[in-house]
């Protein structure tokens, strides 16, 4: 099994454009980590740069204690999944699990071993004869995986496995891919555009932007304190509601005032920011309607008309406009809360993050 070590890598094309910068990233040996952003931010580059599929323009990256800059594809031992799925039409499912090791001579033997074993674990048995065509997307995916598994690669690296799948199956097949990881014991590097994708499947999350990381760390903490506003605004859905505020001092106590807002905050991290503008991060099940029991202070209550009130099952999220910001609110669907109507709600102060408003780095959450 192996780690990957990104140190100081570049990556630049021949017309100039250079998309990762300066990259410098560790994998542990059998992580599941998760690299997520929106398109264009150099997640798949730095995958294809794994894989040997993408060259590197500057820095090193290792496999295990290798340095692999040169090393072609199928010496780097390692298994890519695509989102295009990428099987053979005209094979079986067995013949499309078994082709890579028919190309490196496995003896018929152990090539029959792998594939039904692996056809085991992704419950696929009862497909082996059919070809892709007669196969739902969730088979065909289980069908790449498994042509994936029978290498026993040191790095699994999955492109967008999921997007072509319908929601029901997105979500199917994440419990199986995680429940693949554990079985395995290997390194996984997941690529994706869906924070949810991230969030539940992901021992650490990589967040980047234009190339560059902006916060690396569990799930937990990456949602609980972001490090930015990207980090912030990406991770989370709906996402985190963001409202501009000034910090007053009276009596040597700081007031965050906002609207008709002036709300005690009496944190040190924002003494520095005394007569200067701020940015208030809250996410929605933060904003609470009146049956809830959280206690606030009288001045974290504010009215807004209620654009839509969508129900989402055994939640309603709010969605209404605020100070010029737009405020989505989630909230029991015991409410009797509608569309239309003026709605008396209140911040959870507690859940305040604030941000410098220059550079959107995170003050204090």
């Amino acid at each position: 099994m192996a780690g990957i070590r990104f140190n100081n890598v570049r990556k630049t094309y021949d017309n100039g454009v250079t998309v990762i910068e300066d990259l410098n990233l560790n994998i542990e040996d059998k992580e599941f980590i998760v690299l997520v952003g929106p398109s264009g931010c150099g997640k798949s580059t730095t995958l294809r740069m794994i894989a040997g599929l993408e060259s590197i323009s500057d820095g090193d990256l290792f496999i295990g204690d290798k340095r692999v800059n040169n090393v072609a594809p199928k010496n780097r031992n390692i298994a890519m999944v695509f989102q295009s799925y990428a099987l053979y039409p005209h094979m079986t499912v067995y013949k499309n699990m078994a082709f890579a090791l028919e190309m490196m001579k496995t003896p018929k033997k152990e090539i029959d071993e792998k594939v039904r074993e692996a056809a085991k674990i992704l419950a696929l048995e009862p497909y082996l004869d059919r070809k892709p065509k007669e196969l739902s997307g969730g088979q065909r995916q289980r069908v790449a995986l498994g042509r994936a598994m029978v290498r026993n690669p040191e790095v699994f690296l999955l492109d967008e496995p999921l997007s072509n799948l319908d929601a029901k199956l997105r979500t199917e097949m994440r419990s199986q891919i995680k429940s693949l990881h554990k079985r395995l014991q290997t390194t996984f590097v997941y690529v994706t555009h869906d924070q949810t994708e991230a969030m539940t499947m992901g021992d650490r999350i990589c967040v980047m932007k234009d190339g560059v990381i902006q916060q690396i760390d569990t799930p937990q903490n990456i949602y609980n304190n972001p490090v930015n506003v990207f980090v912030a605004g990406f991770i989370g859905s709906p996402q985190m509601n963001f409202i501009n505020a000034k910090v007053e001092e009276e009596s040597g106590k700081n007031y965050l005032v906002f609207a008709d807002n002036r709300i005690e905050y009496d944190r040190e991290e924002i003494n520095d920011y005394r007569g200067k503008e701020v940015i208030i991060g809250i996410r929605p099940e933060n904003i609470h309607d009146p049956d809830s029991h959280v206690e606030t202070d009288k001045s974290a209550e504010f009215t807004a008309k209620i654009d839509i009130a969508e129900l989402m099952g055994s939640e309603i999220y709010l969605y209404m406009k605020f100070n010029n910001d737009k405020l989505i609110a989630r909230v029991s669907a015991r409410t009797d809360i509608k569309t239309d109507d003026m709605a008396t709600l209140r911040f959870d102060v507690n859940k305040f993050h604030i941000f410098d408003k220059e550079t959107e780095n995170i003050i204090c959450n």
